[in-house]
């Protein structure tokens, strides 16, 4: 038994006539009363009473109608599902992230828009370190991961470059340079830095030494932190300053000043990654289009 009996045979069903079921169908009668005979040949039984003026459905008929038309319906359903799940209207994707990332507008703008347009996936988020998102996506924990610079091969990566956002200095309350419109690099030689740790940061940290070494010298790093927010409050107690990337000033800790660095300014570049293998995974798919959609927006708003 096929699909196509179970169709055949509503629709002689519905119509109480071959004639006009298989002109329904769109196939010729005598085909149609083959098939609903062969059915009739599986199941043991007649299915129709045929009448002088087209056919009534027996007591094992109306059974059998019963089923046949619940079955074709959760076909129906089942081929719906599949067909939202391929084009990412259903489904899951779990994201990852670094805890810098929602400081920027465009990270939460993205999660609330995909959250509206695709209501029926399932959206998780998770927060690691960059070398913890790169072994959680490679290790199946998360789909995809918004990152810094990876330190180290990207083997079985897809990556992405979202943003490349202009690093700022962060500044106790009260510092001799946080009356300056901006500061040059050279100004912070004799101070003391707190700097993401390299272990968890090689991206950024790497950038930020780099830039201090062009600018004629190398920080003096007295305290190093894991997380972005654990630098910020380190600096607002004084400790020492950082560099940071500038959507960390939306954090509006007290105790901190943030300044633009003068030129050439280091970059905080943000990524995202995902398994090569799982590239045209449709939930994966819509979430790359719509970060495509929204960046150039965003950009341009932290230019103005």
């Amino acid at each position: 038994m096929e699909l196509r009996h179970l169709r055949y045979f509503v629709a002689v069903a519905d119509e109480g006539h071959f004639t006009r079921a298989a002109k329904r169908l769109g196939i010729g009668q005598p085909p149609l009363s083959l098939q609903i005979q062969q059915l009739e040949r599986e199941l043991g039984t007649l299915l129709f009473q045929r009448l002088p003026r087209g056919v009534a459905l027996t007591e094992a008929g109306r059974a059998f109608a019963d089923d046949a038309r619940r079955i074709l319906r959760d076909v129906e359903r089942a081929s719906e599902h599949a067909r939202r799940v391929a084009s990412g209207e259903l489904g899951r994707i779990r994201v990852g992230m670094i805890n810098s990332a929602p400081f920027h507008p465009l990270i939460p703008q993205v999660i609330r828009e995909f959250r509206r347009r695709y209501p029926n996936v399932a959206f998780s988020l998770e927060e690691r370190t960059t070398p913890g998102l790169v072994s959680a996506v490679r290790g199946d924990a998360v789909d995809v991961a918004f990152v810094r610079p990876i330190h180290g091969s990207s083997e079985g990566l897809d990556t992405e470059t979202i943003l490349d956002e202009d690093m700022v200095v962060a500044l106790p309350a009260g510092h001799a340079l946080a009356g300056r419109r901006q500061v040059p690099l050279l100004a912070l030689s004799i101070e003391p830095f707190v700097l993401f740790s390299r272990a968890v940061g090689a991206g950024l940290h790497d950038e930020i030494v780099a830039a201090c070494r062009h600018a004629g010298f190398s920080p003096r790093v007295v305290q190093e932190a894991s997380q972005v927010t654990s630098i910020v409050n380190l600096v607002a107690s004084g400790l020492g300053l950082s560099i940071l990337p500038g959507s960390m000033q939306h954090m509006h800790t007290d105790g901190v000043t943030f300044r633009p660095i003068a030129r050439p300014v280091p970059k905080a570049r943000l990524s995202l990654i995902w398994r090569h293998a799982d590239r045209d995974a449709p939930q994966l798919v819509r979430l790359r289009e719509l970060i495509r959609e929204l960046a150039p927006a965003a950009r341009r708003a932290r230019r103005a």
